[in-house]
């Protein structure tokens, strides 16, 4: 599906030390640097350490934690890579979650102005999501992801055992990604994700579903790597989305990204009902099936003026227009939809109220405030 020449090699294994052999002997002796974050490195990388030993792999851990997505973890890479004779013919692998492969990955990129990297995600929201697709970025000012580049790893190996030691919060909140991929692109991923047995997790069928999804990623990255056209279509859920994520972290009740997609999902259901004609009753199904699997993110009326204003700041806004990308109907999308403070808010007003509502109250008109 995808174009080699802009995309990365994406691997399925299990067996991580043969695929990380295959890279390592493509570069120079004591030129392959591993980074990792503290929680990662406990459960998972120092069992391999006498791997990394053997192959004169040097290890750089950062803090983890979304807080720690900032540019001085990003200085310790910089200057671990400095001090160990980095250079441009380096390779850094990155094992860990989202903000592991996203920071790590800007620390390669901007490093003697950009070294390779190869990510090996070690959760479903980094598997399906974040270490795929050619971003990188660090929070900035309290900013999800305002400081990034476009750089395409050289290869992600994804492996379904690592998702064994993850939380079922953290499990959700990648099946977030997933169920957008289904929403923008294909009925046949979104069925199969409604029947998937969370309870009891077959890894073998997960790893295929993954691959379901990170198809539909690849397909709109490898058409459109820096994001003019149609790879908005990813940004599905993400205005709202990241608004409250960002909401949640000024409030110290900080909220993990796959859930505020969710939620997001469901503001940006109401808009693409409003703007795209997409189908009233499938928002009252969707969005109580979001709310059964993600529960409700509280949000006051006091809370609408600085969500929007947090907004504003998404970067696939032009000339002051906040953008969105909504669908008319599951698995069409269309992008750039512009939509009016007023509009915004009534979308923001249906989210809050909708734990209140019967999946019938849900097929609405324009309600009265």
């Amino acid at each position: 599906m995808g174009n080699s020449t802009i995309y990365s090699k994406i691997i399925y294994s299990r067996l991580i030390e043969k695929e990380l052999s295959k890279w390592i002997e493509k570069y120079p002796n004591g030129k392959v640097f591993l980074a990792t974050e503290e929680t990662v490195n406990q459960i998972w990388v120092s069992k391999f350490d006498d791997f990394f030993i053997l192959n004169g792999i040097k290890k750089v851990v950062v803090p983890a934690g979304e807080r720690n997505k900032k540019i001085e973890s990003v200085a310790k890479i910089w200057e671990f890579l400095s001090k160990n004779g980095g250079d441009r013919k380096s390779l850094l692998i990155n094992i860990g979650g989202g903000m592991l492969t996203d920071l790590s990955g800007f620390a390669a990129t901007t490093f003697k102005r950009g070294i390779d990297f190869l990510n090996v995600p070690t959760t479903l929201l980094s598997q399906v999501d974040a270490s795929v697709g050619g971003k990188t970025g660090i929070n900035f000012n309290g900013l999800k992801n305002e400081v990034g580049t476009f750089k395409k790893p050289v290869a992600v190996i994804i492996n379904t055992d690592f998702l064994k030691t993850i939380d079922k919060e953290n499990f959700i909140s990648g099946f977030g990604e997933m169920i957008k991929h289904g929403l923008i692109y294909s009925t046949k991923h979104l069925a199969e994700l409604k029947n998937f047995d969370f309870e009891n997790i077959d890894y073998n069928l997960l790893q295929e579903i993954i691959k379901h999804s990170v198809n539909i990623k690849e397909y709109f990255v490898s058409n459109d790597l820096t994001e003019n056209n149609i790879r908005k279509a990813l940004n599905f859920g993400h205005t709202v989305g990241h608004a409250f994520e960002s909401l949640a972290m000024k409030q110290k009740r900080p909220i993990l990204h796959g859930f505020a997609v969710a939620f997001g999902m469901i503001a940006e259901l109401f808009l693409s009902v409003r703007k795209c004609n997409f189908p009233s009753d499938e928002v009252g199904k969707i969005s109580n099936w979001l709310l059964r699997v993600y529960g409700k993110f509280e949000i006051q009326k006091s809370d609408y003026d600085q969500l929007f204003e947090l907004m504003t700041h998404d970067k696939k806004n032009e000339s002051g227009r906040i953008n969105f990308t909504l669908i008319p109907e599951i698995g069409k999308i269309e992008i750039n939809q512009n939509c009016e403070k007023e509009l915004i808010f009534e979308a923001l007003d249906f989210y809050r109220n909708l734990q209140y509502l019967t999946t019938k109250d849900t097929q609405f008109t324009r309600r009265k405030k």
